[in-house]
């Protein structure tokens, strides 16, 4: 009797399923190079459809620099009010290279370890996404100046310039810089997002992904506040969604293992 008793029990219960963690927070602060191609979309979108549930939100302005969010308070701002799991830094390119100016690098170290340390402070991890340079020697020098500076900030360093001379050397055809030249074209709007990918959670295992949200041109109409990443533009006429297919993540995804055998 007592058997049937706990069969029956058994046929009734209500299955119990595990709850979902909620997303991860990312911030993204930096300039023109981090909105344009709207990475932290890109982001987003291909750690959401790796099985990471993630929420991108972004401090941006063109020609920004570091120092100036410092300046303005503006991250620690957004850090007490969003308490994002991961904050990633992006200086305006040249910065720690001296392209500015003495003055404009001490300023860009001394803000990577302010911004870091109220990451940290905040209980977020802190990445610094470098920037890029297509001379060879700069490449190398930027690459060795931004690591430098992550490190004595306490940021962990993810590495971009040398990773696109190789890629865009490999894969001429793909769009590594948009229109003008000089900003992100979706094919490196996609090599940043696999690089803090690595970083955070490992290898990709998407082959194809889309972004439904703003996908930002140099001219975008954003000034520096808190918003997501995915919140509907200032212009009117900012494309609204990219493709990103499996042959260019894999192209990117084997030169990436390839560099770190």
């Amino acid at each position: 009797m007592r058997n049937w008793i706990l069969l029956l029990m058994l046929a009734f219960a209500v299955p119990v399923t595990a709850a979902e963690p909620p997303p991860q927070r990312v911030l993204f602060v930096g300039n023109s190079l981090t909105y344009v191609g709207n990475l932290p979309a890109t982001f987003a979108a291909l750690v959401n459809a790796s099985g990471q549930p993630v929420d991108s939100h972004m401090i941006v302005r063109g020609g920004a620099t570091l120092s100036q969010r410092v300046a303005d308070d503006s991250v620690q701002k957004a850090l007490a009010a969003l308490k994002p799991d991961v904050l990633v830094l992006q200086e305006r390119g040249g910065d720690l290279i001296g392209a500015f100016g003495h003055t404009a690098e001490e300023e860009s170290r001394k803000a990577i370890g302010a911004l870091t340390q109220a990451g940290h402070d905040a209980g977020a991890r802190v990445l610094l996404l470098g920037s890029y340079q297509s001379s060879p020697g700069v490449s190398v020098r930027l690459v060795q100046r931004e690591s430098q500076a992550a490190a004595e900030g306490g940021a962990t360093y993810v590495a971009i310039s040398e990773h696109l001379r190789q890629l865009s050397a490999e894969v001429p055809t793909a769009a590594w810089f948009d229109a003008d030249g000089m900003h992100p074209g979706p094919a490196l709007a996609l090599l940043n997002a696999i690089q803090l990918h690595r970083e955070l959670y490992g290898s990709v295992p998407v082959r194809s992904f889309d972004v439904s949200a703003p996908i930002y041109l140099p001219k975008s109409g954003l000034e520096s506040a808190l918003r997501n990443a995915d919140a509907p533009p200032p212009l009117a006429d900012t494309p609204m969604h990219i493709h990103y297919d499996q042959t260019l993540i894999d192209r990117i995804s084997t030169a990436l293992d390839a560099g770190t055998r």
